[in-house]
């Protein structure tokens, strides 16, 4: 039904309005995103850019992408760079420490005479087994 009704031609022009259209959201979603986690901006600018493009969609996202554009990749680069710090903080909170950290830290204490060779002793024998 659906090859009956419409020619090759108007299918293709089907399809490339739907990649168009698809194109356009994403970009007006990254645009959004982009202007929220901008922090050279403020709040005002952020709520013009925002309103702007509410009233006007296209002209607004095309303007921010010539006035802000070069900015929008250092902006992910940032995001993704402090997602990858907490993550790695994550991981290292998580995994706690290894046995030979223990060992080294407690050869620290036991250097600077906070604590004793028994309690070195012991402690030592807590973290090897």
């Amino acid at each position: 039904m659906f090859a009956a009704t419409w020619g090759l031609g108007e299918a293709v022009l089907a399809m490339l309005y739907f990649t168009c259209f698809f194109i356009w959201i994403w970009l007006a979603i990254s645009v959004f995103i982009d202007i929220f986690r901008s922090p050279d901006m403020g709040g005002v600018h952020k709520a013009i850019w925002v309103v702007a493009i509410f009233i006007v969609p296209l002209l607004g996202v095309l303007a921010y992408l010539i006035v802000r554009g070069g900015k929008m990749n250092q902006h992910a680069i940032e995001a993704a760079k402090a997602q990858d710090a907490a993550m790695q903080n994550y991981i290292r909170n998580a995994a706690g420490t290894t046995p030979a950290d223990e060992l080294h830290r407690l050869a620290d204490l036991k250097d600077r005479g906070v604590i004793d060779q028994a309690e070195f002793d012991k402690l030592k024998g807590k973290v090897v087994s």
